[in-house]
């Protein structure tokens, strides 16, 4: 099986800073040449729960809050990006103390002795994953707060799987994993409910239009009681340009109704879905009018739409009207999930 060469500082990754010791989680593929795209997701903190090296950090999840604290202590990580017309948080690449990527952390836990319960179990995973999934130890890897050495009991197992071709083949074999496995399970209705509040708490979404797309997906589940989620990454040939190769304009909100004729992305992180636009429901956009034709894509970069709706279902998407212009000619536009609350994609049929 090819070995394949991955960049350091793509999404699954973490950079720790310099001076104010944070730790960001890398977002994407495709980054600047002078710093990469990366959200806080662990900073110093005298009450923080989680302890490295003798220092206490604090976690933060919701999105706001990653952006209030940056604005308040560090601005230096905020910056406006042309390229994605967004107000966006990064590292300058002379501002990275080490980055960390979930194959060292694998290789590394595979090496240690005296490990905790959840680096076994995340260890333990991956084992499973290589020998019943068929994919090589070089094309999986552990990420999130294991691999920063900044979790707790009760985290979370965060995997990541690189590879275009290994990835679909290996979600393919994932019914039969779970089924065989007795260590490995899908969520029960409670976990389901609790999973309900984490993902899509504050929307307008019900319970059981959740349920409809997130009971089917495999990409997450339980492993000896802990959560798992799995991520995928496209082989670096399938990345299609560079970072400065888009142009992208936000051009506001709007809701549609769309046919989904290709769920193949879905699986990746960011994950994409080619559509047919059927009817504008709500144009909240700078554009007095829009052409169907010319709305051909649904993107994000949360989990959450990864795995959502699958080929031939025709969704109610609702989101930010993105015109992309790649490598000055060829012009689209998509619809961006990116909002915790306001952002839907519901299976309609």
């Amino acid at each position: 099986m090819r070995f394949l060469e991955f960049t350091k500082g793509i999404e699954g990754d973490y950079i720790e800073t310099k001076n104010s010791n944070l730790f960001f989680d890398v977002k994407g593929l495709l980054h600047p040449n002078d710093r990469k795209i990366c959200f806080l997701r662990f900073y110093p903190h005298p009450e923080g729960d989680r302890i490295r090296k003798g220092s206490k950090f604090k976690k933060v999840y919701n999105f706001d809050e990653r952006y209030s604290i940056l604005r308040e202590f560090y601005p230096k990580f905020l910056f406006y990006s042309k390229q994605l017309d967004l107000k966006i948080q990064g590292v300058y690449n002379n501002d990275i103390k080490k980055i960390y990527t979930p194959r060292d952390c694998l290789q590394e836990l595979s090496e240690r002795e005296n490990l905790s319960d959840i680096e076994i179990c995340s260890k333990n995973l991956c084992e499973l994953f290589i020998n019943k999934g068929d994919i090589s130890k070089d094309s999986i890897g552990i990420t999130g707060s294991v691999m920063a050495s900044l979790n707790k009991e009760g985290s979370d197992i965060d995997i990541i799987i690189y590879g275009t071709e290994t990835s679909l083949k290996f979600q393919e074999k994932l019914i039969a994993i779970f089924r065989e496995s007795n260590q490995l399970r899908k969520y029960n209705l409670e976990e389901y409910k609790s999973h309900y509040e984490w993902r899509v708490g504050g929307s307008d979404i019900s319970f059981k239009e959740f349920m409809k797309t997130e009971q089917r997906k495999l990409h997450q589940g339980k492993f000896r009681e802990h959560d798992f989620f799995i991520r995928y990454i496209k082989s670096p040939e399938d990345w299609n340009g560079n970072y400065y190769d888009y142009q992208f304009k936000n051009c506001g909100r709007i809701k549609a109704k769309a046919l989904v004729t290709d769920s193949k992305d879905s699986i990746f992180t960011p994950c994409s879905y080619k559509i047919k636009a059927l009817k504008i429901l709500e144009n909240k956009s700078t554009l007095k009018t829009i052409n169907l034709k010319a709305i051909s894509e649904i993107s994000s970069f949360r989990a959450r739409f990864c795995e959502h709706i699958t080929e031939g279902e025709t969704v109610l998407a609702e989101g930010k009207l993105e015109k992309v212009v790649f490598k000055n000619e060829l012009e689209y536009f998509r619809i961006l999930l990116t909002d915790q609350t306001k952002d839907q994609m519901l299976i309609v049929n």
